[in-house]
């Protein structure tokens, strides 16, 4: 994380220094007209060390207590430190139980429900990331579940509507319509929601190695996104450019090497800490349904880390994995979230109902921006459906979750697991342990709100 240099007005005081002292006078001349306006918006004038009036600016001109002496001291002004607060969840994965779960009694389709239960969270975050898991190929192509997914725009209109601002749409699911539907979903998001950041897909190829970049207040955060694959081991020639994709591949044969990270990831990275004070990459990587990283998970961090990440934040596995420091070789550190698991899903595995909300804070003082350990970690929560038939119901804080609604939970009856609140509470302790927060350790004053 870069440092920043407060350069204000520097050349107004110069100008302003040059004509208090004059050439060789002592004082002012009382005929000294105002100071020259060096912006097209004139600020609040005060008087000067001759009481005429001067322009006045963020640094303050104090007359020497030496009555022979009229040089000015400049007085810098003081610095108001301020966090800014990250928000990430995981997979939104669209089953079909899900996308029956908006339909509404007029026939309109309403997603909003879905993220109500971290309202409270959005409300208190600065950068606020969905990874959306299944691709919104177009509503006139009709909805389906997995194994190729398309998933109504209106669960879009409702991640927007609930306050996030970064999609992540590199999943191995981003080509399940084929290239048409991804470039459909990349058009959608363009058209219908220009204010959101959206990473990982593009509709066209001709600015592909662009940084995107998030700027909160003055910070600028860049925000990368990569999918190992788009469930293919050979890339269509039709989707190069229009995916990132994390592994390499041949570029004669385009056979997909998952042994092997892209080496447009890491130029991506190096050219971020270029242009960006934070460097932030999520990658879709792992194995499904395992709650340890892989050995080439842990090797893909470390280069991301050596590269530049600041923060790596992953998803893919549908089950939460561990949060760690990553060490590189050039003692570069980066914050590593492996897996927060599903955000939203219908899915069998009990421990598939257990989620992490990553929450990073970044404090900012007149040096820079640096990541606040004290602030930063994982909030547990827990996604709820019923079954009879199987609708999604939204998404719990571990913290506010119960007995009762444990024994209420669909996948008791659709899974065959007797889902209890102590088992939600045990695989949190083993997998997050000691990065676990509660809604008291975020909520405290912010100096800045955007």
């Amino acid at each position: 994380m870069k440092k920043r240099l407060l350069n204000r007005n520097i050349l107004f005081i110069i100008i302003a220094s040059l004509l208090l002292i004059g050439c060789g006078q002592t004082s002012i001349p009382a005929s000294t007209t105002s100071l020259p306006v060096v912006s097209e918006a004139s600020p609040p004038t005060v008087a000067d060390v001759s009481g005429n009036e001067t322009t006045n600016t963020n640094l303050s001109i104090t007359e020497a207590t030496d009555a022979t002496a009229k040089t000015p001291v400049i007085e810098e002004e003081a610095f108001e430190e301020y966090d800014i607060n990250l928000l990430a969840v995981g997979d939104n994965l669209m089953h079909m139980g899900v996308v029956r779960s908006g339909e509404q009694k007029d026939g309109s389709l309403d997603y909003s429900f879905l993220y109500k239960g971290i309202s409270n969270y959005l409300n208190r975050a600065d950068i606020k990331i969905i990874n959306q898991e299944t691709i919104l190929a177009g509503n006139e192509r009709g909805f389906s579940g997995y194994p190729y997914f398309n998933s109504p725009t209106q669960v879009g209109d409702a991640i927007a509507d609930a306050g996030f601002n970064v999609v992540l749409h590199a999943s191995n699911h981003a080509a399940d319509q084929g290239t048409d539907g991804l470039i459909s979903c990349a058009n959608y998001w363009s058209e219908k929601h220009p204010e959101m950041l959206v990473t990982g897909i593009h509709a066209n190829t001709e600015n592909l190695r662009d940084i995107p970049i998030l700027t909160i207040h003055d910070i600028k955060f860049a925000i990368l996104n990569y999918t190992y694959s788009p469930n293919m081991e050979v890339l269509p020639e039709s989707l190069e450019g229009h995916l990132n994709l994390l592994c390499g591949y041949n570029e004669k044969t385009n056979q997909l090497d998952f042994t092997t990270l892209n080496k447009n990831v890491l130029n991506d990275i190096a050219h971020a800490t270029i242009l960006a004070d934070v460097v932030i990459v999520c990658p879709h990587w792992g194995t499904e349904y395992v709650t340890t990283p892989s050995s080439y998970q842990r090797e893909f961090a470390r280069q991301m880390a050596e590269a530049g990440a600041d923060v790596i934040i992953g998803a893919h596995p549908h089950v939460p994995q561990p949060v760690e420091w990553v060490t590189a070789n050039n003692g570069k550190r980066s914050l590593c979230y492996y897996s927060l698991g599903n955000f939203v899903s219908t899915q069998k595995d009990g421990i598939s109902m257990l989620e992490g909300m990553a929450w990073v804070t970044f404090h900012v003082t007149k040096d820079g921006v640096k990541l606040s350990e004290e602030k930063t970690g994982i909030l547990p929560m827990v996604c709820q459906y019923k079954s009879g038939p199987v609708r999604a119901s939204g998404v719990y804080m571990l913290e506010n979750y119960s007995d009762e609604l444990a024994e209420n939970h669909g996948i008791r009856s659709y899974g065959g697991v007797n889902l209890k609140l102590d088992d939600l509470n045990t695989w949190s302790e083993e997998i997050f342990g000691s990065w676990v927060l509660k809604w008291d350790d975020i909520h405290s004053p912010q100096a800045y709100i955007p």
